[in-house]
């Protein structure tokens, strides 16, 4: 008897740790939380995540402890190297990086966007309308719109970078950071970069009249890392990096390649919740 509940905690420990190597390198499950995805997917869809394809990382967090718990404990991960580098167009799972003034996130968790910016790109909405390096984006199938365009002089205070004078719908331009980029500092931009800095791991003060890095005057800042930005398909329906900044492309842990599970979270008959019609639907 002992032997046989040894060898079945065995098996089951075998399968545990199979299972989180599958979710950490290979595929994982993501479930959709809001609508700023809609209609390319919807909230309450369930998703097969590709993590192969950027590659995969060790657990970020103790796996099974959010499920259980319902808290999540960081851990030092390392990614393994990926096919290729998230690139425009596609749609990413990433960590979240935090609210546009906060260091980190307050909760570990991760969101999906549409990749519309690398790094290296500079940005630019005019009355809705997207660019790249002053070319004119068309748009996924799924991007859509609820609203007129917002005017340029309806600024938003909470929009990315704090002070710049944008809203939603006209914003930029705007350069996404690469690795290597020297941004100089002012005090008339600090505000501008300050959090960012600090999300690479620096202190930032004002010090007599000068801006300090690490406790050391600095005129400039040389960016570590290289970032993307990511908007929701929703457009006029989503809190993005429009909103809260840049994704660095370390974060980005994969992209969803189907549906497999759809519940629409507003109907309470279990029956009629499902949405068959959304089963085995593909991710582009």
């Amino acid at each position: 008897m002992k032997k046989s509940i040894k060898e079945t905690l065995k098996s089951l420990g075998f399968a545990l740790v199979a299972v989180i190597v599958l979710n950490s390198f290979v595929l994982a499950s993501f479930q959709v939380p809001t609508g700023s995805m809609e209609n390319t997917v919807m909230a309450g869809d369930f998703l097969f995540v590709n993590k192969f394809i950027y590659g995969g990382t060790t657990p970020p967090t103790i796996p099974l402890l959010g499920i259980f718990f319902g808290t999540e404990v960081e851990l030092p991960y390392v990614r393994t190297p990926g096919f290729s580098d998230p690139e425009k167009g596609d749609v990413i799972v990433f960590i979240f990086p935090g609210n546009r003034d906060q260091d980190k996130a307050e909760t570990f968790q991760y969101y999906l966007k549409r990749c519309v910016a690398t790094a290296g790109d500079t940005i630019r909405i005019a009355d809705k309308q997207q660019s790249i390096k002053g070319k004119k984006v068309d748009e996924p199938e799924g991007v859509h719109h609820m609203f007129e365009p917002l005017p340029a002089d309806n600024t938003d205070d909470m929009i990315f970078p704090r002070g710049k004078p944008w809203n939603r719908d006209q914003y930029g331009p705007l350069v996404v950071p690469a690795e290597g980029d020297v941004i100089n500092l002012t005090m008339d931009n600090i505000a501008e970069w300050a959090t960012f800095i600090r999300r690479e791991g620096h202190t930032v003060a004002i010090a007599g009249g000068k801006i300090t890095i690490d406790g050391k005057p600095s005129a400039s800042y040389t960016v570590e890392r290289n970032y993307v930005f990511g908007m929701g398909d929703n457009r006029d329906d989503s809190l993005d990096s429009r909103f809260w900044g840049f994704i660095p492309e370390e974060y980005v842990v994969g992209t969803p390649m189907m549906v497999y599970w759809s519940m629409d979270q507003t109907i309470n008959n279990i029956f009629r919740k499902i949405r068959f019609s959304r089963v085995f639907t593909l991710i582009d």
